[in-house]
C-alpha cells in the first residue's frame, strides 16, 4: 500500500465569524496526482495556504511528508514546492538568476546548483532562453519557469494553484505533460486546483470536491460519476455543487473577506 504523504484531519479555518474551511479530512498517497476542485470561494486556496504553512488552521491537524505543518514548519516547507495562482517570478531578472536565488534561499548546496538549474530548465524547455529577462517571456514560459523553480530544492510534493489559468490550450497541455513526467519518473506527489474540469479528468488519479468549506465527495472520476449517476466529471461536479454562477465578491461565506483575511493571517 502506498504511503500517505499528505493528510488533513478535521481541519477548520475561521476568520472571525466566517468559516472558510469546515472540518475537512482527506489523504493523498505518495506519487499520486490529486485534484482539489470547487467553485469560487469554496475553500480551495485557503486549504492550500494552510498546507503550505502560510495560514494556521483554527483547529484540526495537517501533515506533510510526516511533518506536522503547524509544529514543524521548516521541515514541512522543505518537503514541497509551489506554483501560485498569481505570477511570482522576478521579471527584471533572467530565468537563470531566478533559479539561482531560489537555490540560495532553500540552501541547495552550491556545488549542485549549476547542474540542477541546467537540468530543470531543460526539463521545461527554457535552457536556450536562460539568459533572457523574464519580462520578455510569454505567460506559458513564465509558468514553466515557476514549475522549474519550485523543483529546485527537490521537493516530495508540488502544489499547483490554478497553474494554467489564462493559458492557451497548447501551453496547458504542455504543462500537464511535464507534471505527468514528474509523477511518473520522479515519484513526486502533485496536489493541484483548477477550474478546467477536463484537466482534472485527464490528469488526476484522485479528486476531492469542496463546496462551502466542506468536502462533498472524493474518488476517481469513475467513482464520482457513479455516485452521482452521471457520465462525466463535469456532470458530477455540477450535480454536487450546483449550476449557479458563484460571485466571490458577493459571497458572505468564502469571498473577498477571506482573501483579505488570508493576507493578514500569515504564520509568524
Amino acid at each position: 500500500m502506498s504511503k500517505t504523504i499528505i493528510e488533513a484531519k478535521d481541519v477548520v479555518k475561521r476568520f472571525g465569524k466566517i468559516t472558510a474551511v469546515d472540518g475537512i479530512s482527506f489523504k493523498v498517497k505518495k506519487g499520486e496526482i490529486f485534484a482539489f476542485l470547487g467553485p469560487n470561494g469554496a475553500g480551495k486556496s485557503t486549504t492550500i495556504s494552510m498546507l503550505t504553512t502560510m495560514l494556521r488552521p483554527t483547529s484540526g491537524k495537517l501533515m506533510l511528508n510526516g511533518h506536522d505543518v503547524t509544529k514543524d514548519q521548516n521541515s514541512a516547507r522543505k518537503s514541497f514546492g509551489i506554483v501560485f495562482q498569481d505570477p511570482a517570478v522576478e521579471e527584471e531578472l533572467t530565468a537563470y538568476e531566478n533559479m539561482r536565488i531560489h537555490a540560495v534561499l532553500y540552501a541547495v548546496p552550491k556545488p549542485e546548483q549549476s547542474d540542477s538549474i541546467e537540468k530543470l530548465l531543460k526539463l521545461v524547455d527554457l535552457w536556450e532562453r536562460r539568459d533572457s529577462l523574464v519580462r520578455t517571456y510569454s505567460g506559458g514560459m513564465r509558468r514553466r519557469l515557476e514549475i522549474a523553480r519550485g523543483l529546485m530544492h527537490h521537493p516530495k510534493i508540488l502544489f499547483l494553484d490554478e497553474p494554467t489559468l489564462g493559458l492557451d490550450t497548447q501551453t496547458r497541455n504542455l504543462l500537464w505533460d511535464y507534471v505527468r513526467k514528474l509523477s511518473e519518473n520522479e515519484g513526486m506527489t502533485i496536489f493541484f486546483t483548477t477550474h478546467y474540469l477536463d484537466e482534472a479528468e485527464a490528469v488526476a488519479g484522485k479528486i476531492a470536491i469542496i463546496d462551502h468549506g466542506k468536502i462533498v465527495a472524493s474518488g476517481t472520476t469513475a467513482q464520482l460519476a457513479k455516485k452521482t449517476g452521471t457520465k462525466s466529471l463535469e456532470d458530477a461536479y455540477l450535480q454536487l455543487t450546483g449550476s449557479t454562477v458563484r460571485d466571490e465578491a458577493s459571497k458572505g461565506n468564502n469571498g473577498l473577506n477571506v482573501r483579505s483575511a488570508n493576507r493578514n493571517s500569515r504564520l509568524r
